[in-house]
């Protein structure tokens, strides 16, 4: 089995919590070095990997096949191009770029220089999607009219972080609400029309902080919430079609494991307590639908197949693209209050 070297741009939050200990864990992938300004942080949890204070410096290294950019937003088209222009496969952290343009450029780039290019939307591979793609792809609820999908929190002070700020790709529309769009549009496709409204509730919000899409597709609503002052949470999911109907409570366990320093191997990964199991409801019948476990661990595992025996990217940069075309129209959507068709 080769090995594929690989550098990772960024040791913040989802540098070290969601790629790293991934990355590590995934049998062929090999991180060996890193851009950070705190050489110290890195080494704390990665004492063998080397540590580079510039992105030049990494990209330069002929030794590097991919490399993975966990940069604030704004950061991600210039840092892929130069990625692929210098030879090197991307993984780009979600969103994919700011604008659709900036994505159709690095997909252009991407094929002029002959090197691959994806997203890591791993909300694929959380334990309650993999469950309801189970239970669609097994008919149970029969043709879905509605799927109502929250990724809410209580978050109410603005923090002094470049998500919170008037920057480009800041708020919680890029950040969460990439998430549920490239949910949707992996069971669903592309939809017909767009409504949404799009706000900062909190009083000293400088950034989108709140967020309702409705995603059009004939008869069937797609609707796609997420907020940062819902104290008590109610169904993450609500997915409801001509044979029955799915509700489903609680979030993937992963993140937090990965927080408490766990990793793809260890006992119990991925698995979600019983207390969170979702209600499958058909005729009147309840049924509790025990979760699929989640596992972050296969985007890599199909990442570093696509690199080495030419198999599918697990989330192509074309996909990553609509995800941002959504975010396009759900803002236009809200500022000219009114419907948007999918052109």
């Amino acid at each position: 089995m080769r090995s594929v070297n690989v550098g990772l741009v960024g040791f913040g939050f989802s540098g070290a919590t969601f790629h790293a200990p991934i990355v590590n864990a995934v049998q062929g992938l090999n991180l060996r070095k890193v851009v950070s300004s705190n050489a110290e942080k890195v080494r704390s949890s990665l004492s063998d990997v080397s540590v580079v204070e510039s992105f030049d410096l990494l990209i330069e290294d002929d030794e590097i096949e991919l490399v993975i950019i966990t940069t604030p937003n704004e950061h991600h088209f210039p840092m892929a191009k130069q990625a692929l222009e210098s030879g090197k496969h991307v993984v780009i952290e979600k969103p994919f770029a700011v604008s659709v343009d900036e994505c159709e450029r690095l997909i252009d780039v991407a094929q002029t220089n002959g090197k691959l290019l994806s997203v890591y939307h791993n909300r694929r591979f959380d334990s309650d999607f993999l469950t309801i793609q189970k239970l669609l792809k097994e008919d149970h609820l029969g043709e879905v009219m509605t799927f109502e999908a929250h990724y809410d929190r209580y978050r109410a002070e603005v923090r002094d972080r470049w998500r919170e700020q008037d920057r480009k790709g800041s708020g919680i529309l890029f950040d969460l609400g990439s998430h549920l769009i490239d949910q949707a549009l992996t069971l669903f496709g592309i939809p017909d029309a767009i409504s949404a409204d799009v706000m900062a509730q909190r009083e000293d919000g400088k950034t989108d902080d709140y967020f309702h899409l409705i995603l059009h597709y004939g008869r069937k609503r797609i609707i796609l919430h997420g907020g940062s002052l819902v104290m008590q949470h109610g169904p993450r999911y609500q997915i409801h079609g001509m044979k029955g109907s799915f509700v489903k409570s609680g979030i993937d366990p992963q993140e937090e494991a990965l927080k408490q320093g766990r990793s793809p191997g260890d006992s119990g990964w991925g698995e979600e307590s019983s207390q969170y199991y979702g209600v499958l409801t058909q005729n009147e019948n309840e049924s509790v639908v025990k979760s699929v476990p989640g596992s972050y661990q296969t985007y890599y595992e199909d990442m570093y197949r696509a690199i080495c025996e030419n198999e599918p990217l697990p989330v192509m940069a074309k996909e990553a693209l609509n995800v941002i075309k959504v975010i396009e129209l759900a803002v236009k959507s809200s500022e000219e209050k009114r419907m948007i068709e999918w052109t």
